[in-house]
C-alpha cells in the first residue's frame, strides 16, 4: 500500500509538471496564432503592442482613428490584395462592439488558417443586425431573434446607451478560442447610424430624428476608421509595403507584423509561465521527498531482513543496489504512470481545448521532454535512494542476526 500511495504521488506530481508545460507551449501557439494570414494591421502611430492589443484583443483604446480617404487609398494600392476595415467605441454590458464588413469573415484566419464559422443563423444583412461571438451568446444567453441595445462607450456599465436603435440577433459564431468570441459584430454603417446627430460624444435633439426607417435609405459612409487589416498580394512585398506605410505622408499611421507583435507581448506576460513551472518542480520534488520519506519509514522493520541477505552472503553493493532500485523502479513507474495519465487527459478534453481555448498547438503523444521528466525523474529518485541504502548498510553491519527495535 505503501508503495501503490508513493507512485501515485509521483503520477499527480509529474502528470502537473508535464501538464504545465504541455499547456504552456499550447498557449504560447494558440496565443501566437490568433490572428494569422494577415500580413500587417494598420492604425494611427502608437506603439506596436498597443495597436495590436485593440485592433485584435479588444483591450485598450487607440490614440486616433484613420481617415477614411486613407483607407480607400491604402485598399486602392496594387500590393494590397485585401483589406478589413474595422471601427471600435461602443459596446454591449462589458463586450466590445467591432464595426466591420462581410470581408473580416472571408478574411480573418485564426489556429491552423482557419476560417470564421457561423454555428447558427446568417451575417448582418439589414442596417441593424448583430452578429455574436460564441461567448457572448453563451454568457448572455442570447440566440436567433434576441433584440439588444448598444451602449456608447467600453465599459461594463455606460450611461448613454442607443436605446432608440435597437438591433437583432441574425448569427452566431462557433467558438474559436480567440477575442472573436467576445465581441459583437455590426456593419460599418450601422456604426454611422447610432452616432447619427451625435457630438463630441453625446447625443443632441438631432439623434431623434434619425429613425431607423430613414437611416435605412440613407448611405451611411464612416469618416474615419479605428483600424485595418491587410494582406498583400505578395509575401515578398510585405515589408516593403510596411515600410511606405509607416512613412505614410498625409497621416501619421504604424503598420505592424502580427506575429512580430504578438511575440513581444508574449515575451512581456511570458513571467507568469516560468512561475507555474516552478511551482510545477517544487510539486515534482515533493514528491521525490515522498519517496525518500516512504524508504527511510520502512527501513527500521526491513532491518533483519537486510541483516539475513548479509549473513547468505549479500555484499554491501547488493544491498545498496536492491534499495536504490527500489526507489528507481517506484520513481519510474510513477513518472510514465503521470505522463500517461496526462495524455490521455488530453486527448479526452482535447475537443473542448481546441474549441473553447484555440489550444491546437498541444502535442498529441509523448515526446523527447516527456521522456527526459522521466529520465531525469528516475535519476534524481536512484541519488535519493542513497540515503537510506547507505543506512541500510551500516545498520545491517552492526545489527548482525540479533535486532534488537
Amino acid at each position: 500500500m505503501t508503495a501503490l500511495l508513493t507512485i501515485l504521488s509521483i503520477a499527480t506530481a509529474v502528470m502537473l509538471f508535464a501538464a504545465v508545460e504541455s499547456i504552456r507551449q499550447g498557449a504560447r501557439t494558440s496565443f501566437e496564432r490568433t490572428i494569422t494570414e494577415t500580413d500587417l494591421i494598420v492604425g494611427a502611430r502608437s506603439s506596436p503592442i498597443n495597436l495590436v492589443l485593440y485592433s485584435v484583443f479588444q483591450i485598450g483604446n487607440p490614440t486616433n482613428n484613420v481617415t477614411w480617404a486613407t483607407y480607400e487609398e491604402i485598399a486602392a494600392r496594387p500590393d494590397v490584395g485585401w483589406t478589413v476595415p474595422i471601427s471600435l467605441g461602443d459596446s454591449h454590458r462589458g463586450y466590445r462592439v467591432v464595426g466591420t464588413t462581410d470581408a473580416y469573415f472571408a478574411h480573418y484566419r485564426y489556429g491552423r488558417s482557419q476560417e470564421i464559422a457561423l454555428a447558427d443563423g446568417v451575417l448582418f444583412d439589414d442596417l441593424f443586425d448583430v452578429v455574436l461571438g460564441a461567448q457572448v451568446a453563451r454568457e448572455l444567453d442570447y440566440r436567433v431573434g434576441t433584440t439588444l441595445t448598444l451602449s456608447h462607450g467600453l465599459g461594463a456599465t455606460s450611461f448613454v446607451n442607443h436605446d432608440d436603435k435597437p438591433f437583432r440577433v441574425t448569427g452566431v459564431l462557433a467558438p474559436t478560442g480567440t477575442p472573436v468570441d467576445r465581441s459583437l459584430y455590426v456593419s460599418l454603417g450601422a456604426i454611422e447610424a447610432i452616432h447619427m446627430g451625435w457630438q463630441d460624444g453625446t447625443p443632441t435633439p438631432m439623434s431623434r430624428l434619425a429613425t431607423p426607417e430613414r437611416l435605412r435609405q440613407m448611405r451611411l459612409t464612416p469618416e474615419s476608421i479605428t483600424a485595418i487589416l491587410v494582406g498583400a498580394k505578395s509575401r515578398v512585398q510585405t515589408l516593403r509595403l510596411q515600410r511606405d506605410l509607416n512613412r505614410y505622408a498625409s497621416e501619421p499611421l504604424q503598420a505592424v507584423i502580427p506575429g512580430v507583435a504578438l511575440s513581444q507581448l508574449w515575451n512581456i506576460v511570458s513571467v507568469v509561465e516560468r512561475a507555474l513551472a516552478a511551482i510545477a518542480g517544487f510539486v515534482v520534488a515533493v514528491g521525490l521527498i515522498g519517496i525518500l520519506t516512504s524508504i527511510l519509514t520502512s527501513l527500521n522493520e526491513r532491518r533483519r531482513e537486510m541483516a539475513i541477505l548479509r549473513s547468505v552472503g549479500a555484499k554491501g553493493r547488493h544491498i545498496v543496489a536492491l534499495l536504490v532500485s527500489e526507489a528507481s523502479l517506484l520513481a519510474m513507474i510513477g513518472a510514465g504512470l503521470g505522463i500517461a495519465l496526462l495524455y490521455g487527459g488530453l486527448a479526452l478534453f482535447r475537443p473542448l481545448l481546441e474549441a473553447r481555448f484555440n489550444m491546437g498547438g498541444i502535442a498529441r503523444v509523448p515526446g523527447l521532454y516527456d521522456l527526459g521528466v522521466i529520465a531525469v525523474v528516475t535519476g534524481v529518485a536512484a541519488c535519493l535512494g542513497l540515503i537510506p541504502a547507505l543506512l541500510a548498510l551500516r545498520r545491517s553491519l552492526a545489527d548482525g542476526l540479533s535486532v534488537r527495535f
